[in-house]
This record gives C-alpha cells, structure tokens and sequence, in this order.
C-alpha cells in the first residue's frame, strides 16, 4: 500500500465520521428558540388580517430623554408596556440603530393584560454632542415593529477637552 492509497482511505474514513456525528448532534442555540406552536400569528398565508386576535404593544411612553450626561457614563432607562390584545405577545428580537445602545426584552410570552419593560442603556463612552437612538422591536403584533427612542446630550468634562 503506498501513501497516496494510505491518504485517500483516511480522508474516506474522517469524513464519514465526520458526517455521521454532525447528523446526531443537536445545534446548542436550538435550546433557546421558541417554540413556533406558542405564536398565534394573525397573518395568514393568503394575507388576511384578524387584528381581532392579535396582540397589542401598548407603552407608557416612547421616547425617553436622558438630559445631559457626562462622556464616559452608561446612562438606563426602562420602558413599560402591556399587551392589551386577545393573544400572547412574544418579542422576536430587540436592535438598537448603534453599538453604543444595548437593548433587554422578555424571552418569555406576554400574557393578555400583562405587562412587560424592556431596558435600554446608552454607552457614552467616547462620544460627544447630541444623541438620538432608535430600537426597532420585532414581535408578533400588527404591525410587526414598534420603535422607542432614548436621547439626550453627552457633556465632554473639562479635564478631557
């Protein structure tokens, strides 16, 4: 047997074992998916609404305004909301419009008539000047997005001009 035979039978080999362990291991991010059978989605594959159902994304208020805050601070706010639809209301995804603004919502289904805060925090470090962020919140409402804000003003100290 020379080493070229040698070769192709440890590439045949490795790549068999390869595919057969891919194919019985389970993905670790599958973990924290939700299950689909927990959405209700209102729209339906011929494109009808039933807003009826549908859950609603009700906040408090939308925009939040941090003042003036000193250049290096992460300045938080919390932003409360209740689902006052007929259906459970489940948040796909928070994105903040920058790196410097950080987004936490609920993983878990908001009920009918219960209530919810997503927290927002705005990293200043760096920055200066007039600020206005957007978080865009994807979920299972009509319509589908919904957006809070949160500005304010960044104050360079003296020492660091």
């Amino acid at each position: 047997m020379n080493i070229k035979q040698l070769f192709i039978i440890i590439t045949i080999v490795a790549s068999t074992l390869l595919i057969s362990s891919c194919k019985n291991e389970k993905n670790a991010q599958d973990d924290d998916l939700l299950d689909t059978d927990l959405i209700q989605n209102s729209n339906s594959a011929e494109g009808t609404v039933n807003a009826d159902k549908a859950p609603v994304m009700l906040f408090e208020r939308d925009i939040h305004d941090f003042g003036e805050i000193i250049q290096g601070e992460i300045a938080t706010t919390e932003f409360k909301f209740s689902n006052t639809g007929k259906s459970d209301l489940i948040i796909a995804s928070a994105r903040a419009s920058c790196g410097c603004t950080v987004p936490e919502y609920p993983k878990e289904p908001i009920k009918p008539g219960e209530s919810g805060v997503i927290k927002v925090s705005y990293n200043s470090e760096g920055r200066k000047d007039a600020f206005n962020k957007t978080v865009t919140i994807t979920a299972n409402t009509i319509p589908n997005e919904n957006r809070i804000k949160v500005k304010g003003i960044v104050v360079v100290p003296k020492d660091k001009q």
